[in-house]
This record gives structure tokens, sequence and C-alpha cells, in this order.
């Protein structure tokens, strides 16, 4: 069984149809994508700052981890699939786009121990 992208792409398509659709999606995320990783992380690091609790802070810095991860490794996928055409997809644009999902999926269990994190630190202030 093969794990799958939380960002899973439609396998029925052909080629430059899969990668036709990845490239509006993508434009259509990124604002959001961008505020999912800074708010809930200064957040986080306020809320340390306010309860002197360690978990505030460790979910605070875990979710802004998402920006290195994003800066240094899938800008490079990102900024590659963005500059191909449709006619050029193929057999490398497709290697690309699971390399993308891969690393998103990094990105989603960043969120998610975040997620936790958050949780975890809200319980012991209620």
């Amino acid at each position: 069984m093969r794990l799958r992208s939380a960002a899973e792409h439609n396998r029925s398509r052909s080629k430059p149809a899969f990668h036709a659709q990845w490239q509006p999606s993508y434009k259509r995320a990124l604002p959001l994508q961008s505020g999912i990783g800074i708010v809930p992380g200064l957040a986080g690091l306020v809320a340390c700052y306010v309860s002197w609790d360690w978990r505030w802070l460790a979910g605070g810095v875990v979710m802004l981890a998402n920006w290195p991860l994003t800066l240094l490794a899938i800008a490079l996928v990102n900024k590659y699939l963005m500059a191909m055409q449709e006619c050029e997809a193929g057999a490398e644009s497709r290697v690309m786009l699971i390399q993308w999902g891969r690393l998103h999926n990094v990105r989603s269990a960043l969120r998610a121990a975040s997620t936790v994190l958050f949780l975890w630190g809200f319980a012991a202030t209620s």
C-alpha cells in the first residue's frame, strides 16, 4: 500500500493535464499556504510569552519550521513546475509532482504536530 500525498493529484489524467491542473491550483493556494505557516506560528510564540508554557513555544517553532522547508526544498520544485509549459509535461514532470507531494506530506506532518502541541498547551492552561 502506497502512502498518498495529502495533496493527491488525479491519476486518471494524462501527464500534460496532470501538470496543467497543478499550476493553477498552486497559484490559488499560495496566499493561503503563506498565512497558514506564519499566523499560527507567531500566535504560538506570543502564547508562550504570555503563559511561559513550553508547549506553545514548541508548537510555534514546529509551525514556523514549514518556512525553511518551503524555501529550501519545495520552492525549487515549484519553480521548476511553474516554468514548464503544458506541452513539455511528461515523465520528468510526473516525478517532480510526486516529489512535490512527498514534500507537502512533510509540511502536513509539521502542521499536525504543531496542532497537537497547541492543543496540549491549551489543555494545560484550561
